[in-house]
């Protein structure tokens, strides 16, 4: 789960009552808040060090969609989760804000529970996609290369086949964590049909005699499912 905490958000509206409506709502629920009354001040910050920013459309000389349009081409600041706000809730003024890389477009007038709502969701969804899968899963001898696709026990390879690995790989990144043979057709197998759950055990069977003596680490957690012991 995603917490609020040590998150930094930037809202920049010309509409200075709602800047801090808005700052005050976040604080309540554990965001750090600043707050910029213009494009032109936001520039002025080190927008590097926030995780989110909230940009207002229709301001001043510089607009949201121009500020958002140099934030993205410097290449100096990281690529920051931007929301717009706006009054203007056009289909082209949406397409505008999405092209310019936005994580989403709130139209005016909006609830406050909204805006908390889709600032939570948006950095979910970012802390999903920047969590990082190590290239090297290890066990003592036991290593999976996940870049290569290449398992090998004592430095000698092992010929297993995709399925084989990333059960693998799925039991090995989870240890300790048992996975039902549901779970693991979900997330091995996909989308495909027409797979049963003792498709599951074949493959254990297969794996544990292929890793040599790390199959008894792969432990059958009976009416549960699968899990790695360490």
């Amino acid at each position: 789960m995603t917490t609020t905490a040590n998150y930094r958000i930037l809202v920049v509206d010309d509409e200075e009552d709602l800047c801090e409506i808005l700052k005050f709502n976040l604080e309540v629920e554990g965001f750090d808040v600043d707050t910029a009354f213009s494009a032109e001040e936001a520039l002025t910050k080190d927008l590097s060090v926030y995780n989110l920013l909230l940009l207002d459309v229709m301001m001043g000389e510089m607009s949201g969609f121009k500020l958002a349009n140099e934030i993205r081409k410097n290449e100096s600041i990281p690529k920051i989760p931007i929301i717009f706000l706006t009054a203007k809730d056009t289909e082209n003024d949406k397409l505008t804000g999405f092209n310019l890389g936005a994580d989403d477009y709130i139209s005016k007038p909006f609830s406050i529970r909204e805006v908390v709502a889709r600032v939570k969701a948006v950095i979910r969804r970012t802390a999903e996609n920047t969590q990082t899968v190590p290239d090297i899963l290890t066990y003592e001898s036991l290593v999976i290369d996940l870049t290569k696709k290449k398992t090998t026990v004592d430095n000698t390879e092992i010929q297993l086949t995709k399925k084989e690995f990333e059960i693998l790989k799925l039991l090995l990144s989870n240890a300790g964590h048992v996975f039902s043979r549901e779970e693991i057709l979900s997330k091995v197998w996909s989308n495909e049909v027409y797979v049963l759950d003792r498709t599951v055990d074949v493959n254990i069977t297969r794996l544990r005699k292929k890793i040599g003596k790390y199959g008894k680490n792969i432990v059958t957690r009976l009416g549960y499912g699968y899990c790695f012991e360490v």
